[in-house]
């Protein structure tokens, strides 16, 4: 501790009485007031939302406040099922799978395989810069901005290059999947403005071995519906959630020789 105390100031904040939400709205119950009777999300009835709209519709009023048409219902779900699993080459996946074969409680190989998916290598951490980058750049000339970015910018020496936020390398090529993804989104009914600059966009870097990524197929696809960048990174840790708990779990039974064991010869110690 230093010998000088800062003065202590009072920031004269004023605190609510009550938390309040636009998004839910509980009815207290008449026998108990601290449970709820029915619940309101956005004005509608839960148990009437159960009875007549989908999944992927109550999840677009749960952060849009109002339903979703047809073709942006569609587009949605469409984007959850191509995004539903990251895959096993995923760090997050290895992850989980590391978490479920080490015999983790089981409650925790999704938080451990989120924190990972949360990071900003292909993951979550992407998805809020990818959304800020494509809503300032869709105004302007996709195939012009590519060749300033690879003119002016300078490819890493080691690794992939992420050129933008959510577009780049991966293991040194264009990303297959995440291409086609992204080109059969943007050929569904509905205006997908910044999916289609997005397209453009990739197809321009092709030609230098980089493209679309996953974080940035999903940026376009929020940007799109009108969800907001501050909910961007955790959309698409919930999209990727149930292919992560899956692989944690399938492995959760298993000996831990189920997974590899890196030998000591592949172990590298830089010393700065």
């Amino acid at each position: 501790m230093t010998a000088e105390r800062r003065k202590v100031e009072s920031r004269n904040d004023v605190f609510v009485e009550r938390t309040a939400t636009k998004i839910w709205q509980e009815i207290e119950s008449t026998n108990n007031p601290y449970l709820a009777d029915s619940c309101l999300c956005h004005g509608y009835d839960l148990l009437e939302l159960t009875q007549k709209c989908s999944f992927v519709e109550v999840f677009y009023l749960l952060f849009r406040g109002e339903l979703p048409d047809a073709d942006e219902a569609r587009l949605l779900e469409q984007l959850m099922i191509a995004l539903i699993n990251p895959g096993p080459r995923h760090p997050a996946t290895r992850a989980a799978m590391n978490a479920g074969v080490g015999s983790t409680d089981r409650e925790h190989i999704l938080p451990i395989a989120l924190s990972v998916y949360g990071g900003s290598h292909l993951g979550a951490g992407e998805v809020e810069p990818a959304m800020d980058f494509l809503r300032k750049q869709r105004k302007h000339d996709p195939r012009q901005l590519a060749h300033e970015l690879i003119t002016n910018g300078t490819p890493p020496q080691e690794g992939d290059w992420h050129i933008a936020p959510g577009f780049g390398s991966r293991f040194g090529g264009v990303d297959p999947m995440a291409t086609k993804i992204a080109n059969h989104l943007s050929g569904l009914p509905g205006k997908h403005e910044t999916l289609l600059w997005g397209c453009a966009f990739a197809n321009a870097l092709n030609g230098h071995s980089l493209g679309w990524l996953a974080p940035a197929v999903a940026a376009a696809v929020f940007t799109d519906l009108g969800f907001s960048p501050r909910a961007g990174a955790g959309l698409f840790q919930l999209l990727g959630a149930p292919g992560l708990l899956a692989h944690g779990v399938e492995l959760s039974n298993k000996p831990v020789t189920a997974m590899p064991f890196v030998k000591d010869e592949n172990y590298v110690i830089k010393y700065e």
